[in-house]
């Protein structure tokens, strides 16, 4: 029998609507809350360079009203570190970061890279936080993080969302799960995501080496029409059906 499959809730977005007119609403930390209620494992905060949702004063309170995991994204830098170490998550998930882009647009390089992350990485964990990649599923990267101790690493998975063809799309799975093998046999805690929408998370969930998922932006789409904690519990739902059903 598979195991539980966390779902992480990432509520950048709420930032986003507040931050198109200023003001306080509708608030990241109510949000954060309305999800934990709604049976979420986790919360995920991106704090960009450019501030362009989650404030550094959200980070804080977030962190200072849930009593579940915070996985907090952020770029591989001094500053976002120094600020990690402070804020202590239960998670630093590495990913790139572009000022143009207006999403993450794919995996951290790590290979080829150790040199200049080493230092941040170790930093992130001496302060006893856990190490989280955002990465393809190639076995270089895999190795990669790997060897510089990462805790967990999170497969993109926007490929697979936007593959046009059920060839693709299948194609993509199949890298995720030769991914997601290698990683457990690291030792490593695996988790998804990116893109994912109530269509495109079964494939996915069914991963057995798969143990969280961290979906944003579709829920708070979702939410829109159908309120958060439905969103989320229609989520869960399908996440919890395709692990029972394997597909």
């Amino acid at each position: 029998m598979s195991s539980p499959l966390r779902l992480g809730v990432n509520i950048d977005h709420v930032a986003t609507l507040r931050n198109a007119r200023g003001g306080l609403h509708p608030s990241p930390v109510s949000a954060a809350l309305l999800a934990q209620k709604a049976g979420a494992d986790g919360i995920t905060i991106h704090l960009r360079e450019d501030r362009r949702h989650i404030k550094d004063e959200d980070a804080k309170d977030i962190k200072q009203a849930i009593d579940i995991p915070l996985n907090f994204e952020m770029a591989a830098t001094e500053e976002m570190v120094d600020f990690a170490i402070a804020l202590k998550p239960n998670a630093c998930c590495i990913v790139p970061e572009k000022r143009e882009e207006v999403t993450t647009e794919g995996g951290l390089a790590v290979a080829g890279h150790e040199e200049r992350l080493k230092p941040l990485f170790d930093k992130i964990k001496q302060a006893g936080i856990r190490l989280s990649l955002f990465i393809e599923a190639s076995e270089d990267e895999i190795k990669a993080a790997s060897a510089l101790g990462a805790d967990i690493i999170e497969l993109h998975t926007g490929t697979y969302c936007h593959a046009e063809t059920p060839a693709d799309k299948a194609k993509e799975v199949e890298k995720i799960a030769k991914g997601a093998r290698l990683a457990q046999s690291l030792g490593i805690e695996v988790h998804a995501g990116h893109g994912l929408d109530f269509d495109t998370v079964g494939p996915i969930a069914a991963i057995e080496e798969m143990q969280e998922l961290n979906i944003g932006h579709f829920l708070m789409g979702a939410a829109l029409f159908t309120g958060l904690e439905e969103a989320i519990h229609t989520m869960q739902a399908k996440m919890a059906q395709a692990r029972k059903s394997g597909s």
